[in-house]
Parts: C-alpha cells; structure tokens; sequence
C-alpha cells in the first residue's frame, strides 16, 4: 500500500486529532496491515477482475420458456442453449436470448389494445403484441376492417438461423407482413354485406392461406398454432344494407313457408279426398261382388230346382194338393172347388158360406 494511504490509516487508528484523545467523539483502535508494492500486486488484480466481472458481466441467464443463441465473432452458433447459466468470452462472444413461448399477434381497434395492456397477469400481455385493425377493400372497392388473432411460436431446431437472417424483430418481419396481405387478398373477393353470411368461409380461406405462406417461407422459422377470425367490421351503411337483405329473406322465408304449408294441407286433403273414394269405390265394388256371388247363387239354385221338376213331381204335388181339398171339403160341404187340369195353376177353393174368406189352396 502506498506511504500516504499508511499514513492516512495510521491517523485514523490513532484517534484522528486532538478531540479524540479528550474524549470528544469516537475512538478508532485500527490497526492498519502494512503493505509494500510486490504483496498489493495480487490484491490489486483480484480487485480488477471482479471489476472486470462486474462491468463486462460474461455470463447470462436464460428463463424457463425462453432459448439462447451463442454469437462468436458475428457468427450464430446452430445449437441453441437451453434454460440455466451459461458464460461467454466478453468483447467476443455474446447470447441472444429470445422468447420460445407461444406467441400472439392480435390485431385490433386501439381501445381494445389498451383492454389488452392493462388487463391479465404481465406475463400473458408480454406474449401479445397488439397490431391495428387491418384495413381491407371488398370487391366492390368499400371499406371496412378486421379483427382477428394469430397464435405461433418460434421454431426451436431453425431459432439460430431465423434471428440470424431476420434478426430479434422477426415477428414484424414474418407473421405482420403475411397476415395483412392475406387478409386484403381474401376481402377483395367478396362483397362486404355478403361476408356476415359467409363467416366461416372466410375465415377458413384466411386461415389457410395464412397458414401456406407462412410454411412457405425458407427456413421454416415460425410453427403456425392458430389464426381466430374476431370480428367484421364494416361501415353503418353497408350494416343498414345487410340488416334490409337479412329482413327481406326472413320474409321470404315465411313466404316460402307458409306456401310449402299449404301446399302440403293440399296434399293432405287430396289425400284424404282420394282415401274416401278409394274406400267408396271399394265397398261399392264389394256390394256389387256381394249381389253378383248372391244373383249367381240364386239362379244356381232356381237351376237345380227347375231340374229337380219332374212330371212325377209334379203329379205328386198335384196329389198333396188335392188330398188338402179333400180335407177342406169334409169340414165344409158347400165350399166350391175350381179344378185345372194339368195343375198349371193352383185349384180354388171358394167358402160358399162367406163370400168374404177367399182361401188360396194351392202350393
């Protein structure tokens, strides 16, 4: 140590001055190690480099969710680091530290950016970078805007190689540029009003598309998770239009509706009305089938009948009958019998005693 700085602790050690040795103030019992110029000299260097340590700072540390690149001389190392310390050489090494979590772009009006902002843990908002609405033409050249939310992540195997070619600002350089041109692209081949009702298509093509470029790119830097359609955005005259189309085809509807309901209550009665008809015509022909089958039964019997009439049939009628006469005469002795031969008409018998009573006898 040098001969002032002894002195100097050597006046300190030894109370500073006269007040310390009355009693006035604090009394320093130091006692000061002597140092010559060759012992100071590791002291010396062992202060410079934790100096050195302390300034130039040759070490990091790198944070669950997160992956280091080795920069030697401006060349990037193709093996990234993973969580933990790791040192470097100062002056000629450095570790690019970027974010490996999953990431959002969301694109959105500038209040809703603010919602962002301030809203959730710091810890998710650091994973959003928020962008403006994206301002698009449909195919008739009209305005309007769109929301919608891309989630990705830097590929870890490529991460040296996509900082060394697009550098820490990548995101601004891949995912925004992509997005926006895809989604003027897409807009441009449909009419505003028409989009409302065909969300999904449209937002299914921007996906896609989205999704194609960006694998496109060489390298393959980003891995794509996800592109969300929030919301359409479209100017009050073109919302008044769409509300009249959506009134018009709701009454349209009903139109087609109610005449579909009629057209089948129609079809209903016609129904019914030919069911009726058919069953009329059904029992009408089963009545007829039923006097036909009896007619056809009734003639076959009158058939079998008029066969069954022979002369000695007949004869023996004409005895039966003519023993009933004979009866009849024994209990009535005036009654007066007209007999016709041959038995082609019944005999009459007449009571004589009442002309009233008039009796036909023959069967």
């Amino acid at each position: 140590m040098p001969a002032d700085l002894n002195d100097y602790f050597k006046k300190r050690g030894n109370g500073g001055g006269g007040d310390n040795q009355n009693g006035g103030g604090a009394n320093f019992n130091f006692k000061v190690p002597q140092f010559d110029g060759k012992k100071a000299l590791p002291l010396y260097i062992i202060i410079a480099i934790v100096l050195l340590l302390i300034v130039a700072r040759p070490f990091t540390i790198i944070n669950s969710g997160e992956l280091g690149i080795r920069v030697t001389t401006g060349i990037y190392s193709p093996n990234t680091l993973e969580p933990g310390l790791h040192f470097f050489v100062p002056f000629v090494q450095d570790i690019i530290v970027t974010d490996a979590k999953v990431r959002m772009m969301s694109y959105t009006s500038t209040e809703q950016q603010n919602t962002q902002r301030t809203g959730g843990d710091s810890v998710a908002a650091s994973s959003i970078i928020p962008q403006e609405s994206i301002s698009v033409k449909d195919a008739r050249n009209l305005d309007f805007h769109i929301d919608l939310t891309v989630q990705y992540q830097l590929d870890r195997t490529n991460a040296p190689n996509t900082i060394s070619v697009w550098g820490r600002n990548w995101e601004s350089k891949i995912i925004d540029p992509v997005v926006r041109e895809v989604v003027r692209e897409v807009a441009g081949k449909y009419n505003a009003e028409d989009i409302p009702q065909r969300r999904n298509a449209f937002g299914d093509e921007i996906k896609d598309s989205i999704k194609l470029r960006i694998e496109a790119i060489k390298g393959a830097p980003v891995v794509l998770l996800s592109v969300q359609l929030r919301e359409i955005i479209l100017p009050e005259n073109i919302k008044d239009q769409i509300a009249r189309i959506q009134l018009a085809r709701q009454q349209t509807e009903q139109v087609r509706y109610e005449v579909e309901k009629a057209k089948q209550e129609a079809e209903k009665r016609v129904a019914l009305a030919q069911g009726e008809a058919d069953a009329v015509k059904v029992n009408a022909q089963g009545r007829a089938d039923a006097m036909k089958i009896e007619s056809e039964a009734n003639a076959y019997a009158n058939n079998v009948i008029a066969k069954s009439l022979t002369p000695n049939l007949l004869q023996l009628r004409q005895i039966e009958t003519q023993a009933k006469f004979n009866d009849a005469l024994r209990e009535n002795k005036d009654a007066q019998i007209f007999l016709t031969p041959g038995g082609a008409v019944p005999n009459i018998w007449v009571d004589t005693k009442n002309k009233q009573k008039q009796v036909s006898a023959g069967e």
